[in-house]
């Protein structure tokens, strides 16, 4: 039955209760899938394609080899079968079998013998609960998602403003930011570290809208200090024109005590000036950022931005 609304696999040495759960499911219009050990159902699901999963497992919990409780022990811990719901079909009613399922994150008890009609409706149930809260994280991760990009948005419009002001500043910020986000990447950062020193990247020079000498690192912290969800912006911004030696500023801080995010926006910044401000040949920049090494810059960031400037990932 394709087109049934919901597809269950039901687990059980026993064939008899086997045939019963099977013929309840499929008379009442659901997708069946039959098997007789935990094994074998650890050996189906790693065998289907990923992206077309069973809706929910009823699990026989007392069967030789591996019980129940053992195989949602392994399911919950393989790739494909973490987030497969599961049922337990038992004959006991102790309370500790009851508090160890649920434990283990199975969803539901169902008691042997069971009443069709019931086993119907809590298998139902449970699986319309499960798309609801699936359908509701994805709504969740596009909101999020969009109020994201609407705030890139907003900064890069604000920084592009900023930017204005200074003639040989134009896209200044974007390019820091761009080229911060690929040295995080190389660096191995996972997504939203990426996204934050990108963010540090557009801000960096956000003080600028107060004041263009060195106090900008500071003017740009204090503006910044309000976001207290993202406080990774405000230290960024106030540290990224400290030295690695020790001799920047605003607080002559070296070294690992350099907040990460502003030793990556020091060398993407210092970078972009030479380039597009002093103008500078691309032998020259490679010239400057090897003599800034563990002087002006981190090491191995300066290593990486080296690296792009070699491979052109930064024309």
């Amino acid at each position: 039955m394709p087109d049934a609304k919901y597809w269950i696999v039901v687990v059980d040495d026993d064939v008899a209760n086997l045939m019963m759960a099977g013929n309840v499911m499929s008379k009442n219009g659901m997708r069946v899938t039959a098997l007789k050990s935990g094994r074998a159902l650890l050996e189906y699901i790693d065998s289907i394609d990923a992206k077309e999963m069973p809706d929910l497992c009823l699990l026989d919990i007392k069967m030789p080899d591996m019980s129940g409780f053992e195989t949602l022990i392994a399911l919950r811990i393989s790739k494909k079968g973490k987030e497969l719901p599961v049922i337990f079909l038992t004959a006991d009613e102790s309370e500790e079998a009851e508090a160890k399922g649920l434990s283990l994150g199975a969803m539901d008890f169902i008691k042997k013998p069971f009443v069709p009609e019931v086993l119907v409706l809590r298998v139902r149930h449970i699986i319309d609960l499960v798309r609801l809260q699936r359908n509701l994280a994805h709504e969740v991760a596009v909101k999020t998602e969009e109020n994201r990009k609407l705030f890139i948005h907003v900064i890069s419009a604000l920084v592009a403003a900023i930017d204005a002001k200074d003639v040989h500043a134009k896209g200044h910020s974007e390019r820091v930011a761009k080229y911060a986000r690929e040295i995080a990447e190389r660096y191995g950062y996972d997504e939203r570290k990426k996204d934050n020193v990108y963010l540090v990247g557009l801000l960096h020079d956000v003080g600028k809208i107060e004041s263009p000498d060195s106090e900008h690192t500071v003017l740009g912290a204090r503006i910044l200090a309000g976001i207290s969800e993202m406080p990774s912006l405000a230290l960024g911004v106030r540290s990224h024109h400290e030295r690695y030696d020790g001799s920047g500023y605003p607080n002559g801080l070296a070294g690992e005590k350099i907040p990460e995010y502003a030793r990556i926006i020091a060398v993407a910044d210092s970078y972009d000036n030479m380039r597009c401000k002093d103008g500078l040949s691309r032998n020259d920049i490679r010239a400057e950022i090897e003599k800034g090494r563990g002087v002006q810059f981190d090491p191995k960031f300066a290593d990486i931005m080296l690296e792009m400037i070699s491979e052109g990932a930064t024309d």
